[in-house]
C-alpha cells in the first residue's frame, strides 16, 4: 500500500514537473490567426463519385459523367435544382448555361473541359 502510495506520489510529480519545464516552449509556440493575420483558404475541389475525367459531355449524352455534372450543379446550387437520373436533357443544359455565364465561362450548355475544372473548384 504504501509502495502503491508513493509511486503514484511520484509519477504526480514527474508529470507536474515535464509541465512546468515544457511550459515556455508551450508559451512560444506559434501565435494564434488575429484580424492581422493573412490566412488563404483552402481550395475545396467537389467531386461526387460518379466519374472524374474531362471528356466533352453534353444534350443528349446520358450515364455516369452527366450524373456527375448534375450532382455538381446541385453541389453549387446548396440544393437540388437536377435530378441525379444520368439523362442531359433541357434541364441540365439549362443549368450548365447558367453555371457558365455565373462562372464567366463561354455559355454553351456543353461540359468541357473548362467547365469541369470550374464545376469540381479547380
Amino acid at each position: 500500500m504504501l509502495t502503491l502510495r508513493r509511486t503514484t506520489t511520484t509519477v504526480s510529480a514527474m508529470a507536474a514537473g515535464l509541465l512546468l519545464a515544457m511550459a515556455p516552449a508551450l508559451a512560444h509556440a506559434a501565435p494564434p490567426a488575429s484580424a492581422h493575420t493573412a490566412v488563404s483558404p483552402a481550395r475545396v475541389v467537389a467531386h461526387c463519385g460518379y466519374y472524374d475525367g474531362d471528356a466533352t459531355t453534353g444534350f443528349g449524352d446520358f450515364g455516369y459523367r452527366v450524373r456527375e455534372i448534375q450532382c455538381l450543379i446541385n453541389h453549387w446550387r446548396g440544393g437540388t435544382p437536377l435530378e441525379v437520373d444520368g439523362d442531359f436533357g433541357p434541364r441540365t443544359e439549362s443549368w450548365v448555361a447558367r453555371f457558365q455565364d455565373v462562372k464567366g465561362l463561354f455559355v454553351d450548355g456543353v461540359v468541357g473541359p473548362l467547365t469541369w475544372a470550374a464545376l469540381r473548384g479547380a
